[in-house]
Order: C-alpha cells, then structure tokens, then sequence
C-alpha cells in the first residue's frame, strides 16, 4: 500500500515590500498539512529591502 502524502509546498510571500512600493521576495518551503493547519508565518530576508521581514504563506 502507498503511504499517503501529508507534506505540501507552498510558497511565502513577503508582507512589507508592496507597503514600500518595492517587488515582493517569495520562498518555497514544505510543511505538513495534518500537524499545521493554519497559515504558516516566517521570518525571512528580502534582498530588495535588504532586511528580514515577515513572510505569509499565499495560495
């Protein structure tokens, strides 16, 4: 029997760079669907706004 898949890819977008009228940095990264159910939030580095910012995960 195969083993169902729970990991999914998704990718974060950066919330702050649309407020500065510069281009969003986006990521791709895994998480597992059945332990994180809510919308994953990360701190990651934007090299247009060359600081970490908050990155939302996006559909």
């Amino acid at each position: 029997m195969a083993k169902k898949e729970n990991r999914v890819i998704i990718t974060l977008e950066c919330t702050e760079a649309r407020k500065e009228g510069a281009s969003p940095s986006r990521y791709t990264t895994t998480k597992n669907k059945k332990n994180q159910t809510e919308r994953l939030v990360l701190k990651k580095y934007n090299p247009s706004l060359k600081r970490h910012t908050l990155h939302k995960e996006i559909k």
